[in-house]
């Protein structure tokens, strides 16, 4: 396939719930246009697209795939996603990539809960979007109520631009309402024919409805169909790409793509009615500015996806966003200021990679082995193009993870490292203070990817464990004590004694003074004491969790001339510290998190009744642009650290939220008292 202009690419993006047969429309179009000889289907793992092993396993879409598609000397370039929450960040990036968003819905099931969500996330993004309605050869099927469902969701613009001929067991074709012809196909091959005549009033109410919406977009053919003249068939399709690009026209296609009727209509459509790359909106930048897609500007794209593959490495999928990129030129990270050669330009169909020698504005391939490229990277002949970052969903689902056996323990360092370099949703770090290695990412679906392929392909088993709360100690009174530290042995010994107050510093962290006066304690020996001090609040007093906020003063003491040394007054220290805990009154402190929740009026009673059983207090509550309800709450982190598949379960996955940790908070006493004995059981075991 020769490198298309920019005028002859379109970027289409599948996206909708799964189970709507998105896999299964890229693979009909795909074999409608010749690409494969066979039509690949999901259920029985021989999809070109849904070709990961965990894909086949699954048998739905977890990473988004590319099919390259010729049709009448264009280029469509289709990106299949995911629909599930897990791995929404992929699908956010595809829809990043893409001018136009076909929203798949089954005919049976209408809009599902993730397509509502993804149908706003189009809406931020302000993409064109168009739906398909698939299945509507399935038992049940009802097309005049799917439109109506589709019409009462997303609003007046919604228009049909197919009907079927019958449903259910008596689908045969589709009749395109804007040529006004049927269309079915017999075998390979499509037969286009006058529209029968039971179909008739059917169609002409169909066209007339489309002329409606599709008239808004040219203020002076608007007027005139006001006034009563009809759209000439010339004027109705050079009205369809003003209306789909401005977004007054949301077409609606109907067909099934298992029988592949309705499929060359639609893909007729796309190259004819849907915007080029340059006729959309421009791409942000870092610095406010704003990139246009510019054939004839310096070579220049924009990673948005990155993946490491078992055989020919990393690759890069990109959008090219100027210019014109040829093998062996070599461009500039933004990021880095790093050149990068590229060695090679692929179009990729699912895994099959093809060698191009070139690719020009507009258009998405795929770089391999860019040696330090990432995702949201921006390369270009000057390196001063720097595309903004995408919109990625910020990972809020933890799991503390470790080897299963201590010979993996490096290996699995290595390999969750690699995947969070790779997966801007997920994140990887290690927690000091509890010693666990936390993992995060959207959701349990992700982390069971992870040790499915971490097993797979690395022989590595890793065990997940509940995540400890890093809680801390302070104290509530002044206190003060001894600390003495005394040790013969056969030669030198040891001597320390020293004299400890202890006194609560709100917010101030630690201070350690020194009010020692007349030599009782020897200047050089004052700041062992502060280390051993130090020390002893690194271990805590009622748990193993470290102490904050306390001042303490050292004020007193006495030294022996030959036995008294650092060590020991280090060890008069610790002492004195944690005899002056027995009378300061030791408490626990907790982590706060303040969490802001998004989610429908229905849910927002059931939302704020939880937050009350997770000792949390709603802050309180507004709406959006949207009217879904917004609850901002403050709630202890312990009672929200598996928030993400909580929520998920109490909206049926509509709601979604942000979480920031912020301050700590006293443990109340029937808590604190469970957390010692936990903590004093572990000691004894």
């Amino acid at each position: 396939m020769a490198a298309p202009s920019t005028e002859q690419v379109r970027n289409i993006v599948l996206v909708g719930q799964d189970g709507a047969g998105k896999t299964s429309l890229a693979e009909a179009m795909l074999h409608i246009a010749g690409k494969t000889t066979r039509l690949g289907t999901t259920h029985d793992g021989k999809s070109n697209l849904d070709y990961d092993p965990e894909e086949i396993k699954r048998q739905f879409t977890i990473s988004s795939a590319i099919a390259p598609i010729p049709w009448k000397n264009f280029k469509v370039n289709i990106l299949d996603t995911s629909g599930a929450d897990d791995f929404l960040g992929d699908t956010i990036a595809a829809m990043e990539a893409c001018e136009m968003a076909m929203f798949v819905i089954d005919a049976v099931a209408g809009p599902q809960i993730n397509t509502i969500k993804l149908w706003q996330e189009a809406e931020r993004e302000r993409l064109c979007r168009a739906i398909f309605i698939n299945h509507i050869d399935r038992e049940h099927a009802d097309f005049d109520a799917a439109l109506a469902t589709l019409v009462k969701q997303y609003g007046q613009r919604v228009g049909a631009v197919t009907i079927p001929m019958g449903v259910d067991k008596d689908f045969k074709g589709v009749i395109d309402i804007i040529r006004m012809k049927a269309r079915y196909h017999v075998g390979s091959d499509e037969k286009v024919e006058d529209i029968p005549a039971e179909y008739a009033d059917a169609a002409q109410f169909a066209r007339d409805k489309l002329c409606d919406l599709v008239a808004e977009a040219d203020d002076e053919l608007m007027m005139k169909y006001l006034d009563g003249d009809a759209l000439t068939q010339e004027e109705l399709e050079s009205l369809l790409g003003a209306a789909i690009a401005q977004e007054i026209f949301i077409p609606v296609f109907v067909g099934s793509t298992l029988v592949e009727q309705g499929i060359a209509g639609l893909l007729d459509d796309i190259v004819t009615y849907f915007p080029a790359p340059d006729a959309h909106g421009p791409l942000p930048t870092v610095d406010g500015g704003e990139v246009h897609i510019d054939e004839s500007g310096e070579p220049a794209f924009f990673v948005f996806k990155t993946v490491s593959d078992a055989f020919v490495g990393r690759l890069s999928f990109v959008k090219v966003l100027s210019g014109v990129l040829e093998s062996g030129v070599e461009l500039i990270n933004a990021s880095t200021k790093k050149k990068e050669r590229l060695a090679h330009i692929y179009l990729m169909c699912g895994k099959e990679t093809e060698d191009v020698k070139s690719a020009r504005a507009g258009d998405i391939v795929v770089i391999p082995k860019l040696t330090d490229a990432h995702t949201n990277d921006s390369f270009s002949a000057s390196g001063s193009i720097q595309i903004a970052p995408l919109p990625f969903p910020r990972p809020l689902y933890p799991v503390a993870i470790e080897a299963a056996n201590t010979k993996d323990e490096d290996k699995l360092g290595d390999f969750l490292a690699k995947y969070a370099e790779i997966d801007p949703c997920v994140t990887l770090h290690r927690d000091e203070q509890t010693h666990q290695t936390i993992l995060t990412t959207l959701g349990e679906g992700a982390v069971n990817l992870i040790l499915s392929r971490m097993k797979d392909r690395n022989g590595i088993e890793a065990k997940l464990l509940e995540v400890k709360v890093p809680y801390r100690e302070t104290i509530r009174k002044v206190a003060q004590a001894q600390g003495r530290h005394k040790k013969q042995t056969g030669g030198a010994g040891q001597f320390g004694d020293c004299w400890v107050r202890l006194e609560p510093n709100p917010g101030g962290g630690y201070e350690f003074l020194d009010e020692v006066v007349g030599g009782r304690i020897p200047k050089g020996l004052i700041p062992a004491v502060d280390k051993g001090i130090r020390d002893a609040m690194v271990e805590g007093f009622l748990t193993d969790d470290p102490f904050v906020d306390v001042k303490a003063a050292v004020y007193d003491g006495s030294y022996h001339p030959v036995d008294s040394n650092e060590m020991a007054f280090k060890q008069a220290g610790r002492l004195a510290f944690r005899n002056a805990c027995e009378k300061a009154d030791t408490y626990l402190l907790e982590p706060y998190a303040n969490l802001e929740v998004t989610v429908t009026e229905e849910y927002a009673g059931t939302i704020m009744g939880d937050f009350s059983t997770r000792r949390g207090r709603v802050l309180g509550s507004g709406s959006d642009d949207l009217g879904r309800t917004i609850i901002k709450a403050r709630v202890p982190y312990k009672e929200v650290v598996t928030y993400a598949r909580d929520l998920r379960s109490m909206t049926r996955g509509i709601g979604f939220y942000t979480l920031e940790i912020e301050g700590y908070e006293e443990v109340p006493g029937d808590v604190s008292k469970k957390l010692v004995a936990e903590y004093q059981a572990r000691r004894e075991g």
